[in-house]
């Protein structure tokens, strides 16, 4: 990639990223609010956020604040919704505002996606580290605060 396609492929992942976070907006959650976007030949192919399974009351933390255990992640979600559709995530790109979990790391890795865009560091890295064994290029970019 030259330095020109570069700068585009920075400007393209400010701007979807920007998007997740915004997507993140729609969750239910009190906790925390993530939420993700699969894109494809500059397509958005799925979108999801973090919150309960269709069908179930939108309270994702219990009355100790603690998070339900069947609370979906935002990556999950996007990669389920696929599923249902006539799309393929081989070889797409995951925007997603928290850096994936373990967990959501192996279904990224399952979906065949390549690249991996996240916003916030997450205190465990254990999902980082196996998307980078699996070969997948993982890019941190920050939110930058648009108010400047």
């Amino acid at each position: 990639m030259d330095n020109s396609e570069n700068e585009k492929q920075i400007a393209l992942d400010r701007r979807y990223i920007r998007m997740a976070s915004i997507w993140a907006e729609n969750s239910y959650c009190k906790r925390r609010q993530v939420g993700a976007l699969i894109v494809k030949d500059k397509m958005i192919i799925s979108d999801g956020y973090n919150g309960t399974p269709s069908g179930f009351e939108n309270v994702c933390e219990d009355e100790n604040n603690i998070t339900k255990p069947y609370v979906l992640h935002a990556e999950a979600n996007a990669i389920t919704k696929i599923a249902r559709s006539n799309n393929s995530s081989d070889g797409a790109t995951m925007y997603v505002t928290a850096s994936p979990c373990i967990e959501c790391s192996k279904l990224i890795i399952q979906a065949g996606i390549k690249r991996v865009v996240y916003s916030e560091k997450y205190r465990l890295e254990d999902g980082l580290d196996l998307l980078k064994r699996a070969g997948i290029e993982v890019v941190y970019i920050p939110i930058e605060n648009e108010q400047s």
